[in-house]
């Protein structure tokens, strides 16, 4: 191609949280893990998001002011400051103004349809302002960041800077669209006298999405697994956008996330009892006593101890988990559970570790370092997700050699193989349908093998341990997408090995 550049793509990855300046979910670890894979795979990639209040002072104090300008969000004009910060080796920018950020959340606020619209605008003026934020591909996630592409298509195109800009949506979870009344179209997008926008946002009378924009107006779509990129394009899981998706199947891609595989490493995991690898097991056996003993279980080696991390709701499943339970602790299982959210099934799980003693442990708390020790100590771990976009705990439970059970959908069904008790071939258990005899027979059977098969029970937990899914393979699939998009820009360095 005689237009042909050899150079770094300029990646400009924008979110509305990222580890370790503000997080409230997957997003959060998205962002502050991807970009720094996409570097190493031969971008130059910078990370925006809004400096909010509750930011740890530790980085605050590092920040340095690098440009302030005013943001025109309809009638209004809005300060906007832009601070940097260098952490492990990634470029990250903050948008600054203090009225819409610096509270002590990050989200839930009765004008949060105003402030991402803000942090949307801003994003585009820094793209057109701050030479140093000029970029090849704007990368937004989810419905925070979702405006942006509009803006960028509607506003901005004529300046030369944005001209070539192509952008790139992500959805980690359809649920939440950041739905609002279409009376922000005028008063705040200021896009009511633009037909093409103003039509497009519409979704139900008198109300407009924000992530509908983006998923129409994104050169490209990912989301964050292969499989839910396929339901997504399905009614019962689209939330109503299952039309567009099936519409833009051409440009909708589902990519894998991955987890940092330096925090999540039994090797070198201090807050183990014991560390211990796929070279050596052995600790693992004294970090499950260690964890039964915690947790005021029966210190017993042949019970399979199963435990559960993360948001106690209806999305994950707990509906089968109630109705199995005597099931599961009649044959002798352990279960242990993590997590705080709906206040019903944090109190059904509370009256299960009362019912069930030493056999049956609920912490209702959001404890980091018990999590580490629940990932390694136990034997199974149970994720029977009503739907899961992606899902990080079953790939830390294997990174431990802790065997997952998982309901076959998103995310689950392309991380986890399941067990072949003719080949030997898995990496888990897996069963199809949102029915809790069907888990109870599910997890019961590998329970089975637990007891009778040491020595596969022991190949499956070294398959499962040698996994990737380390952010490395993620970022080369994402490599190729930006260059599908920006062909004459040619491969800095040479292909990473997946």
């Amino acid at each position: 191609m005689a237009d042909s550049v050899r150079r770094k793509l300029k990646i400009l990855f924008a979110a509305s949280e990222a580890v370790p300046f503000a997080k409230t979910g997957g997003l959060g670890d998205v962002a502050g893990s991807l970009p720094r894979a996409l570097k190493h795979a031969g971008a130059k990639v910078a990370v925006i998001m809004p400096k909010y209040g509750s930011i740890p002072s530790e980085y605050l104090e590092q920040m340095k002011h690098v440009a302030d300008f005013y943001v025109p969000l309809s009638w209004r004009s809005v300060y906007c400051g832009i601070e940097k910060l260098s952490y492990r080796g990634l470029d990250f920018y903050f948008v600054d103004n203090e009225a819409y950020f610096k509270r002590d959340g990050l989200y839930g606020y009765f004008d949060d349809g105003e402030r991402f619209a803000f942090f949307s605008k801003a994003i585009c003026e820094a793209i057109a302002k701050v030479p140093e934020l000029a970029c090849d591909v704007l990368h937004c996630n989810d419905w925070q960041t979702a405006m942006a592409p509009v803006f960028l298509r509607e506003f901005y195109n004529q300046l030369p800077v944005c001209q070539n800009v192509k952008t790139v949506f992500t959805v980690h979870n359809v649920k939440f669209q950041g739905q609002f009344s279409d009376k922000v179209l005028n008063d705040v997008l200021g896009l009511a006298d633009v037909p093409a926008a103003r039509d497009q946002l519409y979704c139900a009378p008198q109300a407009i999405s924000y992530m509908k924009g983006a998923l129409l107006y994104s050169d490209l779509i990912t989301t964050v697994s292969p499989s839910y990129a396929n339901e997504l394009q399905m009614p019962f899981y689209g939330e109503g956008m299952d039309p567009i998706f099936r519409r833009r199947a051409g440009q909708l891609r589902g990519i894998l996330n991955g987890i940092d595989t330096t925090e999540w490493n039994p090797k070198t995991d201090p807050m183990l009892q014991q560390n211990y690898s796929a070279q050596d097991l052995d600790g693992k056996a004294e970090d499950k006593r260690a964890l039964q003993e915690e947790l005021g279980l029966k210190q017993d080696p042949t019970r399979p101890l199963v435990a559960m991390v993360g948001r106690l709701t209806k999305q994950k499943g707990l509906d089968l988990v109630r109705y199995a339970m005597n099931s599961l602790m009649s044959r002798g299982v352990q279960v242990a559970v993590l997590g705080t959210g709906d206040k019903d099934y944090e109190d059904s799980f509370k009256y299960f570790d009362w019912k069930y003693g030493d056999q049956m442990a609920a912490r209702i708390t959001f404890d980091n370092s018990l999590s580490h020790r629940m990932y390694a100590g136990a034997d199974l771990f149970l994720m029977p997700s009503e739907f899961e976009p992606c899902g990080l705990s079953q790939m830390i439970a294997m990174r431990y050699g802790t065997l997952p059970v998982v309901r076959e959908t998103g995310g689950l069904q392309d991380s986890v193989k399941p067990y072949n008790q003719y080949t030997g071939e898995g990496t888990g258990f897996s069963f199809a349908n949102m029915n809790a005899d069907e888990m109870a027979d599910c997890l019961l059977g590998a329970c089975e093998l637990f007891w009778t098969d040491e020595d596969s029970w022991r190949k499956l937990q070294l398959q499962a341990m040698e996994e990737d899914f380390s952010w490395r393979r993620a970022a080369n699939d994402y490599m190729d997408i930006y260059h599908d998009l920006h062909p004459e820009v040619i491969r800095y360095n040479k292909r990473r090995d997946r």
